[in-house]
């Protein structure tokens, strides 16, 4: 009970310990910073008094706390503030003397100005509020407020927040990075090309109907990420040992490159593995290359790029060096790097297909039991 108490009243963190102290000291850093060098620039000096407005600090939360948030980029700080100190400035002339009426449409206009100008930022309700509240000059001269302080301020924090995002190593403005092709088409990853689409994600948003404060991508990122782990844990428990090849067809590194081509033309070999005396892996051949080289040894024309596996890793490793088209085959070695087996892409493929045709039919059994009605 007491513990239940605690967690409540402490609510969920939604950032690490480590993140939350490097979110503060950004801030720490990122709000004198832009206040000196705003009163800098406005005044022609320094001064002790930064020239800040307070809805700067909210916007320092979103900046350095949550960069990648879409309510954080550079686009809705600088101008979302502007556009609510705008609608703040134009509010309180269209109805001096009504301050309250004055507040209220500020607000509301500064909501749906940053909505459809798609800059929408939580902070510009307070920059609207307080430019239709402040008392300052009246008539045009009024207009100023929005370029100074709150269009200098908020440019000048958010490059502190970029400043200071490359300093400690990360992404502000935020990108979500594309897949990784290695081929360099246009074709999605193989990973990528089944399973939901991001067409999937924005119909699924405009069902929900609601605004997340997350964008599609990192929404399709996110979603990515949850199915790989969700995929390495079902496979977790099938280990490399299970469905490797253990009469493994090998060349030798100090033979002939004539020998090997004639030794893996006779068992239609395209590529083999390359071990020295002591079976250990040394890398891999392919026909092509011993075509080129059969003169000389296969020493000469050996590829020592190969990926090595232990017999205990589970293969869920290599869906990603498999599937990616990075390499075709796995070596799998000892501690001292002796052959003992080889996976290729078709055993993974094989032993994939068997294990989901477990699954459905663990699925459809259950089903069966779950309908079963021992009345009828």
């Amino acid at each position: 009970m007491r513990q239940t108490l605690v967690q409540a009243l402490r609510g969920r963190a939604p950032l690490r310990a480590q993140d939350l102290l490097r979110s503060g000291l950004g801030a720490l850093l990122g709000i004198p910073v832009t206040g000196l060098l705003a009163h800098l620039i406005a005044s022609g000096k320094a001064s002790a008094l930064p020239l800040l407005i307070p809805p700067i600090g909210a916007s320092a939360v979103l900046a350095f706390a949550v960069p990648a948030s879409p309510l954080a980029q550079p686009r809705s700080i600088i101008g979302g503030n502007m556009v609510s100190a705008l609608a703040g400035v134009t509010c309180a002339l269209a109805f001096h003397g009504h301050p309250a009426l004055a507040a209220a449409m500020a607000v509301a206009c500064a909501i749906v100005a940053m909505g459809l100008l798609g800059c929408l930022h939580p902070p510009g309700g307070a920059v609207a509020l307080g430019a239709a509240l402040a008392a300052g000059p009246v008539g045009a001269a009024s207009y100023a407020y929005v370029f100074v302080p709150v269009g200098l301020c908020s440019t000048l924090l958010v490059l502190s927040a970029m400043a200071y995002a490359r300093a400690v190593g990360r992404s502000y403005p935020h990108r979500v990075p594309p897949p990784a092709n290695v081929h360099a088409t246009q074709d999605a990853p193989p990973l990528r090309r089944v399973g939901f689409t991001p067409q999937d994600i924005d119909n699924a948003l405009a069902h929900y109907g609601d605004l997340l404060d997350v964008d599609a991508k990192d929404l399709d990122a996110l979603f990515r990420e949850v199915e790989l782990q969700a995929h390495r844990r079902i496979h977790a428990h099938i280990l490399c040992s299970d469905i490797m090849s253990r009469d493994v067809l090998s060349v030798d590194l100090h033979q002939s490159a004539q020998s090997a081509l004639a030794y893996m033309r006779a068992h239609d070999l395209r590529s083999a593995p390359v071990v020295d005396n002591e079976r250990r892996v040394v890398g891999m051949v392919r026909r092509a290359e011993l075509q080129t080289g059969r003169d000389g040894p296969v020493e000469a024309v050996v590829d020592p790029f190969v990926h090595k596996v232990r017999p205990g890793t589970a293969i869920e490793a290599l869906l990603p060096i498999l599937s990616s088209g990075v390499a075709h085959e796995a070596m799998v070695v000892d501690e001292h790097r002796v052959l003992l087996g080889i996976i290729t892409q078709t055993d993974l493929l094989g032993v994939l297909y068997r294990a989901h045709i477990v699954e459905a039919v663990a699925l459809q059994r259950a089903e069966d039991a779950g309908s079963f009605d021992p009345a009828i």
